[in-house]
């Protein structure tokens, strides 16, 4: 497909959702029409996109990755990571830089291989430690830089080794801000840094400091976790940030109980607080339903890929949207669909609050009149299908644009 740059483009015969055969304008990177499909239809001076009767999906939006921790294209290494969050922290660090290729060049792989996969909305943590200062982050920048016509991406300054136990890991999330990351990063602040006044304030106050939203990873188990969650959420009350905080993970603290469940799910409603799952193996999982149905927004994402953490992951947001339905125990087309939505618009809503969230099991946004129109068209009797068999055959485009087809770049 040619690679030109759409002022007005038409996707012809496509069907949003998996319903009627249509044909979509798109104008300045928006949708402007969708009309019924018109075979007979001639489209002079604009550029045509066959869509070939595939099923038309807004693109993948992945807001838990890690692209600086990623093995993607390398030979497969044995797993040597040792129990615990700070086990496999160290793991990755006595390992990350005697890869086969330099970290910028696996990293643009990652995000290149993405892609070409249907995920054009990132958000993705780069490390930030005494261990590797920059070097991370600069590498996540520049895949950002290299591919900033294909996709967004977001950068969250991440310090996975926490911010008290070693000296100078606050001053090196601070340069990470200034030097351009888009959101401040925090991390289980009991259990890993045990200040979590301490933390929050670091973290809450370089937010406030530099008017960026926050991302706290949270792995505590139950009340611990419920602990932490209440502090986020009084921080996020008392300066104002609705709307600006995001919990990922946090899967111990949906089985505590029903009330604390209902409760939880109330405050995160009424601050806004956002939460992202990478839909684990094990465990508990978001209740996604009511979430959703409180108004409270949710999105997914792969994780580390191959990394020094884990052996799982292959750059296909399709494929992780499968394990979210599965792991949920979801089988009806209705649910599954819905996982659709979370891995898509779900997390476009995170990226940008703007973005309306996703309100019932029902909602199939992103294909309407003024949407963005970034896409993934996709082979498929029906969304359900498509997610059970993870075709290959896809065309991506991203503002309008096409931007990867049979899962390479154009």
């Amino acid at each position: 497909m040619k690679d030109t740059t759409l002022n007005s483009a038409v996707i012809r015969e496509v069907r949003p959702w998996g319903g009627d055969l249509s044909d979509v304008t798109v104008v300045d990177g928006h949708i402007s029409a969708v009309t019924p499909h018109n075979p007979a239809a001639a489209h002079g001076g604009e550029t045509v996109v066959e869509g070939r009767g595939r099923l038309l999906l807004p693109s993948f939006s992945d807001v838990h990755v890690h692209l600086d921790s990623t093995r993607l294209g390398l030979p497969f290494r044995e797993h040597t990571g040792a129990p615990g969050v700070w086990g496999m922290m160290m793991n990755d660090r006595n390992n990350w830089r005697n890869a086969e290729t330099p970290i910028g060049e696996r990293v643009e792989t990652a995000l290149r291989m993405m892609i070409e996969r249907g995920t054009t909305r990132v958000r993705s943590y780069a490390q930030v430690d005494v261990d590797c200062g920059l070097e991370r982050f600069e590498a996540v920048a520049a895949a950002r830089e290299t591919h900033k016509d294909r996709a967004e991406v977001k950068i969250i300054a991440f310090p996975q080794a926490g911010l008290l136990l070693e000296k100078g890991s606050a001053e090196l999330l601070e340069e990470a801000l200034k030097a351009g990351a888009d959101v401040v990063g925090g991390i289980d602040p009991c259990s890993l840094d045990r200040d979590p006044v301490r933390h929050l304030d670091l973290v809450f106050g370089l937010a406030e400091k530099y008017q960026l939203p926050i991302d706290i990873h949270l792995h505590e188990p139950g009340e611990l976790g419920l602990f932490s969650a209440d502090l986020i959420a009084e921080r996020t009350r008392a300066l104002g940030m609705q709307g600006n905080v995001t919990i990922s993970h946090g899967y111990p603290l949906w089985g505590v109980s029903e009330a604390r469940t209902r409760a939880l799910i109330e405050t995160w409603a009424e601050l806004d607080i956002s939460t992202a799952t990478v839909a684990p193996g094990t465990g508990h999982h978001p209740p996604l339903a009511q979430l959703v149905e409180a108004g409270v927004r949710v999105g997914l994402g792969e994780d580390g890929q191959r990394d020094y953490w884990s052996p799982y992951g292959n750059a296909d947001m399709l494929a992780r949207t499968w394990q979210l339905a599965f792991v949920n125990g979801f089988r009806a087309d209705e649910l599954i669909e819905h996982a659709v939505a979370v891995a898509t618009m779900g997390g476009a809503s995170i990226l940008d609050r703007s973005t309306p969230r996703l309100r019932s099991v029902a909602d199939r946004p992103g294909t309407q009149v003024s949407d963005v129109a970034s896409f993934v068209l996709v082979a498929g009797d029906s969304v359900a299908a498509a997610v059970m068999d993870k075709p290959e055959d896809r065309t991506v485009l991203h503002r309008g644009r096409v931007v990867a087809d049979q899962l390479e770049l154009v």
